[in-house]
């Protein structure tokens, strides 16, 4: 069905019943039924009501700040200045803090429409330039209230809604299926690396015992500078390991004299990053060039390197590279002697191949996961370009 009727213009004031500040209240542990929700309770990039750590407002609570259904809560101050919640039944008894205002919406407007204002790049635009003040950056009830935007019939914006609400729903979902692969993921490295499970080879027999040995008798330090400056610079991240800089959104540049400077790294070498107490030891699927701030690893003997992609990243391991900590100017590294006195499990070569491909197994899923997940997210960002202008 085509609509043809004429969007016209308004304002978020216009849309709303009332404009309010929330309620100036420090936050104590949570009573079991009175939720406070704060610029920091609301996720980033899906924009929900984050409930893992759930709180509480301290000072007597008053139903005009409670948020209800149709309200949708905007950050007012800070580096979220333009953040947005539209409130859901689902998160319960909620009252919110004075660094949100909330906009109360008619109910001859579609709530959920109005908030999908709030995830385009009109809006986004409008954030940066309404909150370019000096000092910190902010948007007050007054400027929320005159966001200017055009809206069909009330008809129309229920069909919208209904038909992006879909797409949100299993945007939702393939979170929740991510979010199931990871603890898959942490349940099998749990039982395979505290050998909780005992696995078996071709012959149904079981694998021989795991021996020890230090971190520096299977891993040399490697500062390898030969080369033209010709190979990708890489990022060390710990979402996706050793990765060349044009692939991800990665602002720092650097002088063509300092490039020269930069370390060798081949596929299958590890690198203990700057912040490696935080998540381990990342691992290069790429051949590249990285800072020399940076350690890196090679085997000195054969060894499945993919096996300790897994090792290094486990909790265990994280806990043990935690003990050894050295600072380094406003953060704390590993240092390689630190790493060469800590010891690391062998398993035979066929049971570290097993593992790997075990772990590898999920660990693409869990990727193919992620990019259906990205795609849902494209389609979404496109659909709201063309509807928004």
């Amino acid at each position: 069905m085509e609509f043809t009727d004429e969007w016209k213009e308004t304002t978020l004031g216009n849309c709303s019943e009332s404009i309010d500040y929330g309620m100036n209240s420090s936050a104590i542990k949570f009573d079991g039924e009175n939720r406070y929700i704060r610029i920091t309770d609301i996720d980033e990039s899906s924009s929900k009501y984050k409930p893992e750590f759930p709180v509480s407002p301290a000072k007597d609570l008053i139903d005009k700040f409670l948020v209800k259904e149709n309200d949708i809560l905007f950050a007012r101050t800070g580096a979220s200045t333009g953040k947005s919640y539209i409130y859901d039944s689902n998160d319960g008894k909620l009252y919110f803090a004075g660094f949100l205002i909330r906009a109360r919406i008619k109910n001859i407007y579609n709530s959920h429409f109005i908030f999908l204002q709030t995830q385009t790049k009109k809006y986004n635009r409008w954030v940066k330039l309404m909150s370019m003040r000096s000092g910190q950056p902010g948007i007050n009830s007054q400027e929320y209230s005159s966001y200017l935007f055009k809206i069909p019939t009330k008809f129309e914006q229920d069909k919208i809604s209904i038909f992006l609400n879909l797409i949100d729903n299993r945007i939702q979902t393939q979170n929740k299926i991510i979010e199931a692969s990871k603890t898959q993921m942490l349940g099998l490295q749990e039982n395979i690396f505290r050998q909780k499970v005992k696995l078996k080879n071709d012959n149904e027999n079981e694998f021989p015992l795991w021996e020890e040995k230090k971190g520096g008798e299977l891993f040399e330090s490697i500062s390898n500078r030969n080369h033209n400056s010709d190979l990708p610079i890489l990022a060390i991240t710990q979402e996706q390991g050793a990765i060349p800089r044009d692939l991800i959104d990665f602002q720092i540049t650097v002088t063509d004299r300092s490039v020269k400077s930069y370390k060798v790294v081949e596929i299958g070498d590890f690198i203990i990053s700057l912040r490696s107490f935080q998540g381990g030891i990342e691992y290069s699927n790429y051949k590249g060039i990285c800072s020399p701030a940076y350690i890196v690893l090679r085997n000195k003997v054969e060894i499945i390197t993919t096996f300790y992609k897994y090792y290094f990243k486990t909790p265990n391991y994280i806990k043990l590279l935690n003990k050894k900590l050295e600072g380094i100017r406003d953060g704390k590294m590993i240092s390689y002697s630190y790493f060469s006195d800590i010891s690391i499990p062998i398993p035979s070569l066929n049971e570290q191949k097993k593992i790997s491909s075990i772990l590898s197994a999920v660990d693409q899923k869990i990727q193919t996961e992620k990019l259906i997940l990205k795609q849902l997210e494209k389609q979404k960002k496109y659909l709201l370009q063309q509807m928004f202008i």
